[in-house]
């Protein structure tokens, strides 16, 4: 008998509909830390990330989603689904803005900790320069950085962010090229001028 996780989704997404617990979790460990990942720069908030992958997976376990694997592989209809979520929390976010962020003595936004239970990534987030690409990502519009995130992290083709995104190939160059441009000039904007020091 083949191991869990050696198994292919669709033939451990069955296991899961039987109610085998070991498929589940075999899923799970395979797809957590991508969607985590990209729930986490989509969103920019480690809570969030989490909901929209907690929200996802039991969308999954209880068959509410409805995923068909003829349309595509099981990785990239999660990242379709966490984009859904990050839309509505989007929304939601527009009809109840946030509280201020908190401020540091220099008025420097004072970033969240990571705990020691956090992950490679979390880890990764936490030093001064993740935080620049973090913070200019947050910065971008979600049409754009959906395909900027899926493509330059998670190494989608143009096609398979056109399958999460819902747009067509040309949408998704133009939108790329548009996101890394805005990227570059936000991350640039956030480091500090040399030119004091060369004065």
């Amino acid at each position: 008998m083949t191991l869990t996780t050696e198994q292919p989704d669709i033939e451990l997404l069955r296991q899961v509909h039987a109610g085998q617990a070991e498929a589940f979790t075999a899923l799970y460990r395979r797809h957590q830390g991508p969607l985590y990942r990209y729930a986490l720069l989509r969103c920019g908030s480690g809570d969030a990330a989490a909901d929209i992958v907690q929200e996802a997976f039991m969308g999954l376990l209880t068959g509410r989603l409805g995923y068909d694997p003829l349309r595509g592989q099981l990785q990239h209809f999660l990242f379709g689904v966490a984009r859904n979520l990050a839309l509505k929390l989007d929304e939601a976010r527009h009809r109840h803005p946030p509280l201020p962020e908190p401020l540091d003595d220099h008025g420097d936004l004072i970033p969240e900790t990571a705990s020691d239970a956090a992950g490679p990534l979390a880890r990764l987030l936490g030093n001064e320069a993740a935080e620049e690409v973090r913070r200019a990502l947050s910065l971008l519009p979600p049409h754009y950085r959906d395909p900027v995130i899926l493509y330059e992290l998670h190494d989608l083709s143009y096609q398979e962010i056109a399958t999460v995104c819902q747009v067509d190939i040309g949408t998704v160059r133009s939108r790329l090229a548009r996101g890394r441009a805005a990227l570059a000039k936000r991350l640039q904007a956030l480091q500090p001028s040399h030119d004091a020091h060369l004065a």
